[in-house]
């Protein structure tokens, strides 16, 4: 019942789409509260009677613009926002007025991905989210604006999707995807700036949802797309059909960058997950047409899978993509994971560690921390794995806990549980067992609480030094 309600809330919008608008209209995410993206070319657009003219005067600028409503009904116009403020009002003229009200111009970020995402700040039922009563508390913020895109599904891309831009208030706070309310909340206070949220998620789905129909026609034969072609009712895990529905209306919106928390569904297909992750982040940056955004993540928390599959292999392939694909950072969850539940309730600090990432990468503020050690290199001495880390330039740290997760193998491929010690910036790895080490791994299993950290507090990926087959 609900994928059915879902499907005819795409065709009303499909059918809004494909009529011509006598009326001037908007879509959605062009709304009164909205945020625009600062110092940019940003695009209005809408529908109207063809051949009309439109004209936009917003509050910032002395002249209008114009534009001639094109043959299909649909119109575009570009205009250049200054340094972050606001409010603002944007007047849109065809055969009727439209008046944007309380306009901000700050930093709009997107974040997507599945129900770790999707999660809100008040927590789902029997699921809590850690600290949230003091943010609900806190919420009523001018300057953070919200919008929620409504869950649809559509086989072909839609150009409206449902929504609206609501102020921060406590209520909408209590509603909102909570890792994007704390990564947008802790921008906003330490940039003093306003800042746009548009969530876009939901539980449950892969990456191939959420990834456009070229990419995946062009890249990935083993995904059969023929069915989009008929009438038949899709479900949320149907290659493309959310990005179909839930980021092709959002295009036209000139954003900073984008975060992104999901994997879990893919977890039983690494390998395909190395290929399509990327993908999907360079198919995004390339329909955006904004070159390559920021684009950071979240890498899967601990949880107690299945025995047949291992997630640290869908961890790995996550880290791969940071290492692969320009402007990405990835925020890592090995200490916050829980075996009973795969929403972990700590989303304060998956929220801060994105905001982390983008304050220095995007924001260039220096001497931030802003990902925790990532494995470099291993040298052998006499019985000890020594092992070197990227992201730990004051060395790693414990916080006065026993190292543990760690195993070592030699030539046979078994392996051993081992003792670590950190030495400023390397850890030595032994086993007792293990004459001749050849191979390190670190909590490299499902469930593991992750025990080393660089000085600024920030968790290590789980890692293998090796290459060997699954």
């Amino acid at each position: 019942m609900k994928n059915r309600k879902l499907i005819l809330l795409v065709f009303l919008i499909w059918g809004f789409q494909l009529t011509y608008a006598v009326n001037l209209k908007l879509p959605s995410i062009i709304g009164s509260h909205m945020v625009l993206q600062q110092k940019s070319s940003v695009a209005i657009w809408g529908w109207a009677k063809a051949g009309t003219v439109v004209t936009i005067k917003p509050g910032w600028m002395a002249n209008a613009s114009q534009a001639t409503v094109n043959s299909d009904g649909t119109w575009k116009i570009k205009l250049i926002t200054p340094e972050a403020g606001g409010p603002f009002e944007i007047s849109i003229k065809s055969d009727t007025t439209i008046i944007l009200k309380d306009i901000l111009i700050g930093e709009v970020w997107v974040c997507s991905g599945q129900s770790n995402m999707e999660m809100p700040v008040a927590g789902n039922p029997s699921q809590p989210v850690n600290g949230s009563i003091d943010y609900i508390a806190h919420g009523n913020n001018k300057n953070i604006r919200l919008f929620t895109v409504k869950q649809a599904i559509s086989a072909k891309p839609l150009n409206n999707c449902g929504g609206e831009w609501n102020v921060s208030s406590s209520s909408n706070v209590a509603n909102f995807s909570a890792v994007a309310y704390f990564f947008g909340q802790y921008l906003q206070e330490t940039l003093g700036i306003p800042v746009g949220l548009i969530s876009t998620s939901w539980g449950g789905t892969p990456v191939q949802s959420w990834t456009d129909d070229i990419t995946m026609t062009n890249e990935f034969k083993e995904f059969d797309l023929s069915a989009l072609n008929t009438e038949q009712i899709f479900e949320p895990s149907t290659p493309t059909v959310l990005f179909n529905s839930m980021i092709h209306p959002l295009l036209n919106f000139t954003i900073r960058g984008a975060i992104w928390y999901q994997g879990e569904a893919n977890i039983s297909n690494p390998d395909q997950y190395t290929k399509l992750f990327p993908a999907m982040i360079r198919g995004w940056r390339k329909l955006w047409n904004q070159g390559e955004f920021p684009f950071y993540y979240v890498q899967i928390a601990p949880f107690k899978y299945s025995p047949e599959i291992n997630s640290s292999f869908l961890r790995e392939s996550q880290l791969k993509t940071m290492q692969t694909i320009p402007n990405t950072g990835m925020a890592v969850t090995m200490d916050i994971g829980e075996y009973e539940c795969i929403h972990p309730a700590e989303k304060i600090p998956v929220g801060k560690r994105l905001a982390y990432w983008a304050l220095a990468k995007t924001y260039g503020m220096d001497g931030l921390s802003y990902s925790g050690p990532i494995y470099k290199e291993m040298e052998v001495n006499k019985n000890k794995a020594i092992l070197v880390f990227d992201y730990a330039e004051n060395g790693l740290s414990s916080f006065g806990k026993e190292l543990k997760g760690f195993v070592i193998a030699g030539d046979d491929k078994q392996f051993y549980p081992a003792k670590a010690v950190i030495s400023e910036n390397s850890l030595e790895v032994w086993s007792d067992d293990v004459k001749n080490p050849v191979a390190v791994r670190y909590c490299w299993e499902n469930y593991a609480v992750g025990t080393l950290f660089n000085t600024a507090g920030l968790p290590a990926s789980s890692f293998r030094s090796d290459h060997w087959e699954k």
